[in-house]
């Protein structure tokens, strides 16, 4: 069962900028980095009430997050829920016919993740959560 919104992606053309606005400014507190090779991204999240912004900077252009921000510029690229059962929750979707990016849940910054494809879910990519035990 999805819990709660885990978190909120936000594509951005320089993570150390962005970083500067969202903790800078709106006084955000950095809770996990990383760079994730097997995404092509640099990302941060930022702990806002129960949930989480994450900030992605893409490494290539020609990655799935540089193409995003060549087409649209930086912004709202995807909602992420949390669930305690991340496996179960793709089973689902896959029993339903919800077209599917990740076939298996895979490790990601927020915890073991998947995406479910936008053309499912009215042009909004959604990802799925379970976040690591700390």
């Amino acid at each position: 069962m999805l819990k709660k919104i885990h978190h909120v992606g936000v594509v951005v053309p320089d993570l150390e900028r962005a970083l500067a606005l969202w903790q800078g400014v709106l006084g955000m507190h950095l809770t996990k980095r990383a760079t994730i090779l097997d995404q092509g991204v640099k990302a941060a999240l930022l702990k806002v009430g129960e949930s989480e912004i994450e900030l992605l900077e893409p490494l290539s252009p020609d990655n799935g997050v540089g193409k995003f921000l060549a087409r649209r510029g930086g912004g709202l690229h995807h909602v992420c829920f949390a669930t305690e059962d991340v496996e179960r929750e793709l089973a689902g979707a896959r029993a339903k016919g919800i077209q599917l990016i990740d076939q298996k849940p895979r490790p990601g910054l927020a915890g073991m993740i998947c995406f479910l494809h936008p053309k499912a879910t009215r042009g909004v990519l959604v990802e799925y959560a379970q976040p690591f035990e700390d």
